[in-house]
């Protein structure tokens, strides 16, 4: 009996030292897939962590900019409308009045807080060309006085292209806005 105690501990001896070889064995397996010895094909290397966060960072200031944007632009559009139905859209008889003029004021202001909001960033091309096409387009029509419904021929046709540019300036802004969000 005693000889049976004495070799049960052995073999429980020899039990755990085979479980901790093996338990051993795994740690390094493991260890050797994540560290040197592995093919790191799917796994993100350290020097890929840093462009994982900027990205994050640039969704995060594109939906920022999206949604600043959108609510100015809501509500100014729901005050002047857009397209063709503002009171800037070439077929609109407001085109040459201060209702137009009011309106391109209103746009001229999206567009200068989506220049503001956007700062310089990278990813939003296209809105700035858009906010800043805008605003050319409203000093264009208050150089030419086009709210003060000139009566030379030239200065109405001249008119025209500022106006469209401004009565389109919401759903444009927006398109750009929308664009931030795919880095364009």
């Amino acid at each position: 009996m005693a000889r049976l105690l004495k070799g049960g501990r052995m073999m429980k001896r020899q039990v755990l030292r085979a479980v901790a070889v093996v338990g051993l064995s795994g740690a390094v397996i493991t260890g050797c897939s994540s560290s040197e010895g592995a093919d790191r094909t799917d796994q993100p290397s350290a020097s890929s962590s840093p462009s994982v966060e900027p990205v994050s960072a640039k969704a995060q200031a594109a939906e920022k900019v999206k949604l600043v944007v959108e609510e100015r632009i809501s509500a100014d559009e729901g005050q002047f409308g857009s397209g063709t139905n503002s009171p800037c859209s070439t077929s609109s008889p407001q085109m040459f009045t201060a209702k137009c003029k009011a309106a391109a004021a209103a746009t001229s202001e999206a567009a200068g807080l989506a220049l503001r909001e956007i700062n310089g960033r990278q990813g939003f091309a296209t809105l700035d060309s858009v906010a800043r096409k805008l605003q050319d387009a409203v000093r264009t029509y208050g150089t030419l006085g086009c709210a003060t419904s000139p009566t030379a021929a030239n200065t109405r046709k001249a008119c025209l292209e500022p106006a469209a540019v401004i009565a389109q300036g919401f759903p444009d802004l927006r398109s750009g806005a929308d664009s931030g969000l795919t880095g364009k």
